[in-house]
């Protein structure tokens, strides 16, 4: 039985939130714990709607044994902000947005994903999509760092 349920967003949801969608399922799996969380992820922008992850997302997590090939793109709803006990940002923009967005009952539950990450340089996780391939690997070792962080805070 599911005890926390997580949403990642990012701008266009088709690579850093589904990323940490994938790492943070993946991680919580391997510790055992995968069964007390639901993890989906959106984004707050809706240009993407219905689109699979960015190919080089996939390629990334594919290395790492992380499947993201089922994920499809989807926007940010209202009914997401009750749905969800946590709604993580993975930049100060989206995190901005969020709040705009969500009803002043939920809003103690967006924060930035990388607050969960206090040994980080920055608060932010970069958006490797205007890159080459070496952000998706960068950006994904700030995912798995900070999932496994967030993992051992709420088990």
């Amino acid at each position: 039985m599911a005890t926390h349920r997580i949403l990642f967003v990012c701008l266009g949801n088709i690579c850093r939130s589904p990323m940490a969608e994938g790492v943070f399922s993946h991680v919580a799996a391997q510790a055992g714990h995968g069964e007390k969380f639901i993890i989906e992820s959106a984004g707050t922008g809706a240009w993407h709607i219905g689109n699979p992850p960015d190919p080089r997302a996939v390629a990334a997590a594919g290395r790492r044994d992380i499947d993201l090939s089922h994920q499809r793109a989807r926007q940010v709803h209202s009914d997401d902000f009750e749905a969800f006990d946590l709604v993580i940002a993975m930049d100060s923009s989206n995190h901005a947005n969020l709040l705009r967005m969500a009803p002043e009952a939920h809003a103690h539950k967006i924060q930035l994903f990388l607050d969960h990450l206090p040994d980080a340089s920055g608060r932010e996780v970069p958006d490797p999509y205007y890159g080459g391939d070496e952000g998706f690997e960068e950006v994904l070792d700030l995912i798995e760092a900070a999932s496994r962080a967030l993992l051992a805070r709420l088990t």
